[in-house]
């Protein structure tokens, strides 16, 4: 065992990450070195699954570039813009590891933080790891918008759950024929469904900081109606055993 899985045990575990993008273009060439580097140095098997979903930027070019020949890194191209769940589930498909869990190619976390999750699934014997963030400011609405979503996700689910960041699952868990959405709601979609199957987990924080560079392309007040549907699209699924 090498000093680094001795200080971190669960860089021991066989990690697929799945990062997304989508016209990110700036961040791939600082961001995308500083994952490569962690992993090459965790001392564990790895995989990076890149998905690029649908950039019309120079996203793609700009991965093949950092990935060089390393045959540990894999690129996939969505066509177009399909949605942060359908990039889950293609990353999942191309996935090899029995874990996986994801980042955003924004920088906004670190991936050391992978630590935290990949730690917690050793130490508890969990096959499941949320994520909070303690200390996220993005501002009054967005803090609003949280707190509406989760008001929804117990009035229509009965669950009180707390996950805002990437999780680390057992990959036989995450079932892409059985997690429909394309969007964003995948990522509320696969913890209420942890919950209501009882399934063991442990939560730990992780630190968000800010953007390296661009905008987010996931907020604004439209998301929250957009839930509500599929809050409510997820409880007939359910109903019906899906």
């Amino acid at each position: 065992m090498t000093e680094a899985s001795s200080v971190h045990p669960g860089r021991a575990l066989p990690l697929s990450l799945v990062v997304f993008a989508f016209n990110e273009a700036l961040n791939v060439p600082t961001v995308l070195p500083e994952i490569i580097s962690y992993l090459r140095g965790r001392g564990g098997e790895w995989q990076l699954v890149f998905v690029d979903d649908g950039s019309t930027d120079e996203t793609n070019a700009k991965v093949r570039e950092v990935f060089g020949d390393d045959p540990r890194c894999t690129l996939v191209r969505h066509e177009r813009n399909m949605g942060i769940g359908a990039a889950l589930k293609s990353g999942h498909r191309a996935a090899t590891q029995q874990w996986m869990t994801f980042l955003p190619c924004d920088g906004q976390i670190p991936v050391t933080e992978l630590d935290k999750l990949c730690d917690a699934a050793a130490r508890d014997g969990v096959p499941v790891v949320f994520s909070v963030y303690p200390n996220r400011d993005d501002g009054l609405h967005r803090t609003i918008l949280s707190a509406g979503v989760r008001a929804l996700i117990y009035s229509v689910h009965g669950v009180r759950m707390r996950s805002d960041g990437p999780y680390l699952t057992d990959r036989s868990l995450f079932k892409p024929e059985v997690l429909k959405p394309d969007t964003f709601f995948l990522n509320f979609e696969y913890p209420i469904r942890v919950l209501r199957d009882r399934v063991r987990f442990s939560t730990v924080e992780v630190e968000c900081v800010a953007r390296r560079a661009g905008q987010s392309k996931s907020t604004g007040w439209k998301r929250i109606v957009g839930v509500a549907k599929d809050l409510v699209d997820l409880k007939v699924r359910l109903l019906k055993g899906q």
